[in-house]
């Protein structure tokens, strides 16, 4: 059927059953506009393009379909790029779809004219500049399965002002075939015999659950071989929700600001088995040090991942939905209570390391703490919510004080580490999961990178709940000035203090501020249970930090310990 480039553009994301787009219109993009406006397609406009692409990355996050945003040519597509990286590093599929000047002028510094598939190169699974309208449908397939398939990622599509309005006939093709592009599913099922022999053998072995678990939907399975082993369990801040936070097994988050238990675990397994996950450096502390008595096995859809930061005894490259099945397969055929025998010492180690040296804070403060704050909001949902972070002091206290139930439950940027992810974040998560409570927890200066986007929140009326943890200060760079740079405190301190209240208000969405600690439980109970959206501004100390702390260059059993 004959139709323009745009209209073939929409064609293309009904073909990918895209529910929902996050785009900010501009100059080169005004076609697409036009034919968004007259097929009345689902489309949600931001107030900084930064937001757009957040919420379609929370949207993603939360659904676990491909997440899409529109921006026009040069700042337009530039202010895209922070987080195309976000999705990058934490493997979200996303289609970026970007306006560009008429192919006759590529190439001239034309006005709003930006090289933006050179700029994405190293922070896209792929990207297309597309010259030609016919190429339109091709694009989009080839897109959207890139996205979303193997190890999922962001893909950009930037397309001229004159693609868009030129005719085609519209053909949309039924399969992908890309030479250079064969994702894997199955793997080698004798690396999965090897695995077994080496947990038969094992007397310390520990599970290290990452993001991959979210990504390829296998939480159940992975808690199924958790449930049948009796294997202690660790995780990574993406790899929280695989397994129920008050699981008995479960010992918390490993790295930097990970748990004792956790991070003790890791130093004295004799086994070290994880799944999906990058062995980054807030993880591993000093590498040399790293599991230091173990041999480490990693399973992985992505095999450039394998001996990138740790060296492995085996590797397992395949899909999780794969690997998971096949290693549970295996392990059922040795009796659970075989398995749970075998590990019930170390288990029983693990347990008493837990009790010994648990996550503390001083509830006899007279002071509203942030982690009381957490505590609260987690008894109040009962883990049932999905919680989305900024990026700081706030971000590891909800990692270590949230007891997550369910897996895609948690929204952070865990590997680019982006201040302002939040609150757009949040929005797209509630567009795509209309009917869970999302709750945005952040810092003071986070929040305000992008809380234009209350705004956007509040022309939709989604009851996004905003938490705003406010101490006046960047708190995790104070944090570390404090602890290594003789308590200098370098640009991190905001002299004057904005009223988020009237700011919250002005925007479109009730507020209030929480400074009584007396009132914690009231407050929260009210807002959390509030129709429509709200924020609540709590005001909390300005040098509470985030402990335990593994110094940089440390061992993971060299804790700065709190309490």
């Amino acid at each position: 059927m004959k139709m323009n480039g745009a209209q073939a553009v929409l064609e293309c994301l009904k073909r990918e059953n895209v529910e929902v787009v996050f785009g900010y219109p501009g100059g080169a993009v005004l076609t697409l506009y036009d034919e968004l406006y007259l097929a009345n397609f689902p489309h949600i406009l931001p107030r900084h393009e930064q937001g757009a692409v957040h919420a379609a990355d929370g949207y993603a996050r939360t659904t676990g379909k491909v997440g899409v945003c529109i921006a026009t040519s040069g700042p337009g597509a530039t202010n895209l790029i922070t987080g195309i990286a976000t999705a990058y590093m934490d493997s979200i599929p996303l289609v970026a779809i970007t306006g560009q000047v008429a192919v006759s002028l590529i190439g001239r510094d034309s006005f709003q004219e930006a090289d933006i598939t050179g700029i994405t190169t190293p922070i896209t699974k792929h990207n297309y500049l597309v010259k030609d309208a016919k190429d339109l449908p091709r694009v989009f397939k080839e897109a959207f399965y890139i996205a979303r398939t193997g190890r999922p990622g962001p893909v950009l599509i930037d397309i001229p002002k004159n693609v868009f309005a030129a005719e085609i006939d519209f053909e949309y093709p039924e399969t992908v075939n890309l030479r250079g592009y064969k994702p894997v599913f199955e793997g080698d099922e004798t690396s999965i015999d090897a695995v077994i022999s080496e947990l038969c053998n094992a007397q310390k072995p520990l599970f290290f659950v990452g993001g991959g678990i979210n990504l390829s939907n296998s939480s159940t399975i992975m808690r199924e071989i958790a449930a049948y082993t009796g294997v202690p369990i660790v995780s990574s801040l993406m790899g929280f929700g695989c397994i129920p936070h008050n699981d008995p097994n479960y010992f918390g988050m490993i790295g930097m600001h990970g748990t004792y238990a956790g991070n003790m675990s890791t130093t004295e397994t004799d086994l070290l088995i994880g799944f999906g996950v990058r062995f980054d450096d807030r993880v591993t502390g000093l590498l040399d040090e790293f599991a230091p008595k173990a041999k480490i096995i990693h399973f992985d859809i992505d095999a450039a991942e394998i001996n990138k930061n740790v060296r492995t005894h085996i590797r397992v490259v395949a899909d999780l939905r794969w690997s998971l099945n096949t290693f549970l397969e295996k392990i059922k055929q040795r009796p659970s209570a075989v398995w749970h025998q075998q590990f019930k010492p170390w288990l029983n180690q693990l347990k008493a390391w837990k009790e010994e040296k648990p996550l503390v804070y001083n509830k006899k403060s007279p002071k509203i703490l942030p982690q009381q704050v957490i505590e609260t909001i987690s008894k109040i949902t009962k883990g049932d919510a999905i919680i989305v972070t900024d990026v700081g002091q706030h971000q590891m206290w909800t990692a270590q004080f949230f007891e997550f139930q369910k897996p895609r439950s948690f929204l952070t940027s865990g590997g680019l580490g982006t201040m302002g992810y939040g609150l757009p974040a949040a929005l797209g998560a509630q567009v795509g999961a209309p009917g869970e409570k999302v709750i945005c927890i952040c810092g003071d200066g986070g929040f305000m990178m992008n809380c234009q986007e209350l705004m956007t929140i509040a022309d939709l009326n989604l009851p996004v709940k905003v938490i705003i943890l406010n101490n006046g200060v960047l708190g995790m760079v104070a944090q570390w000035q404090r602890a290594f740079y003789n308590g200098h405190y370098a640009h991190s301190v905001f002299k004057t203090k904005t009223d988020f209240i009237k700011l919250s208000e002005a925007m479109g969405v009730p507020a209030i501020r929480l400074e009584n600690k007396n009132e914690i439980q009231k407050v929260l109970e009210y807002a959390l249970n509030s129709e429509g959206p709200f924020l609540v501004e709590v005001c909390i100390p300005n040098d509470e930090n985030v402990l335990p702390m593994v110094p940089a260059g440390a061992r993971l059993d060299q804790m700065i310990m709190g309490g």
